[in-house]
Parts: C-alpha cells; structure tokens; sequence
C-alpha cells in the first residue's frame, strides 16, 4: 500500500487518533533504508530510479497549508500531524527545515494538534535530524529486537548495522522519545522469525530499562505485508509484554 500524495489522510490511527499523514518520499514507490518484511508499502526492490526520489520542501509545505486551511474552515482538524509515508522520512535532505514549516503551519492552523514523526532511528547520527526529532512533539523510534540478527532479519537494513550503535544514538539523544517496536512470527526465507521468545523480550525489557523513553508502542501486524508468512501477534500477548515494561515504571501501550 502506497501513499500516492504528498498530504494524505485524516486516517484514523490506532495509536495516534485522528492523523493527518505527510510523505517526504516518492509518490510511486517506496524508499527506505530498510526493507523490512512486514512493511505495509512492500519491498525497496520496487522502487523506480527514473522519478524524483523525494518530494520538494516547497511542494511540501503548500500542500499542507492548503490541507490545513481548509480542514480549520470546516471545523474538524487533526489531532496530529504524522511524518511517515512511503519509506523512512528523515532521510530526506531538507528534514529539519520541513519540520521547522510544519511546526509554523500547525502553530497558525492547528495549535492544538501533535506533530509526530515515525522512523527507524538510522539517521540519530545527524546532527538535523536530531535537531528536528526535539522539536516534535513525538519522536517515535523503531527497535524492534535487541539482537542485531534479529534485527537484520525482521528489518533488512541497508549497510553496516548493529543494535548496539542505535541504542547509544538513542541513550544519546535523552528520553523524550517513544519507542516503538513491532512484534511478529512466521517465516522469512527459510528462516524462523520470532521476536517475542523469552530471550528476545528479556533482552528487548534490558535496552528498555536502560534508554527509560518517556514511552513504549508495543503492535503487532495489522495490514498486509509483502512477506506473506508472517503471524499477528495477539492483543493478550501485547499486553502481557507492555504489563512487563509498565513493571519497570515505564508508560507503555499495546495497540
């Protein structure tokens, strides 16, 4: 599932209510350091290198103020403003200034309404990003197993990746984050995927305890994915790992 515009929505949000979506990415195919093989948008491989790889700032911010103006004169404006979309949104380079507008825009047409950004962590690394991850009002970063393995399989990242090195980017970055982190079964190529073992949470409840996030998002599959061997995660067993993390004093929801 492609988003094809750049502002799409308001969609209901099973974690963040009435959302109002913004896609830095093509508007054809998905971009993404990851390739991770529950993705709703589907694999990095069919991505097209012939269109524009990413959306411009300007086209970006007139978009949402016409978005925005004609959802204040009609009276039903969102309760966030989410950056996702057709891939990972802080690799666009323009990041921190599309934050700085929509921050501006919200602030003109939509006080009350969050902004909130969806992403995988890479980019911590950058000092725009991080710059830009403060200045929302939910930063949402993925981990998803406490295992470089693990997490090289669930989410098939590009170049040289450890879990180690994302989680000092995230013990560096403080705790006004939310951690966000998707647990599935099934099979991948042969391969078992399981990250809801007791090893796998033990660990996984380990980093939690250690980044202490002002908050934890624990989901499960909810829409189809491109690896089609894949198990949802039922709601009983979410709430049985969030009752572990709230057990640590940490806010967690299971959704």
């Amino acid at each position: 599932m492609l988003f094809s515009d750049i502002i799409y929505g308001p969609i209901k949000s099973r974690r963040l209510g009435i959302s109002l979506g913004v896609n830095l990415l093509p508007l054809h195919s998905k971009l993404c350091n990851f390739d991770c093989i529950y993705c709703e948008c589907g694999w990095n491989e069919d991505n097209r290198e012939d269109k524009p790889r990413f959306n411009a700032r300007e086209d970006i911010r007139e978009a949402l103020r016409s978005t925005l103006s004609k959802m204040s004169e009609e009276g039903q404006l969102p309760d966030v403003i989410t950056f996702a979309g057709n891939g990972e949104p802080t690799i666009h380079p323009d990041f921190e200034s599309i934050i700085d507008d929509t921050i501006a825009l919200r602030n003109e047409f939509a006080p009350e309404a969050k902004v909130s950004v969806l992403s995988n962590a890479t980019q911590l690394h950058r000092e725009g990003v991080r710059n830009a991850l403060h200045k929302v009002d939910n930063a949402i970063l993925k981990l998803d197993s406490a295992f470089t393995a693990t997490a090289k399989l669930i989410n098939k990242p590009q170049g040289d990746y450890s879990v180690e090195r994302i989680v000092e980017q995230l013990k560096a970055f403080g705790n006004e984050f939310v951690l966000q982190t998707m647990f599935l079964r099934g099979e991948y190529n042969g391969a078992l995927v399981n990250n809801t073992t007791e090893s796998e949470i033990e660990a996984w409840l380990a980093v939690v305890e250690y980044l202490r996030p002002r908050s934890v998002m624990v989901y499960s599959i909810d829409r189809a994915t491109p690896c089609q061997t894949l198990e949802k995660v039922c709601r009983e067993e979410l709430e049985k790992i969030a009752e572990r993390v709230r057990a640590l004093g940490i806010e967690c929801s299971a959704v």
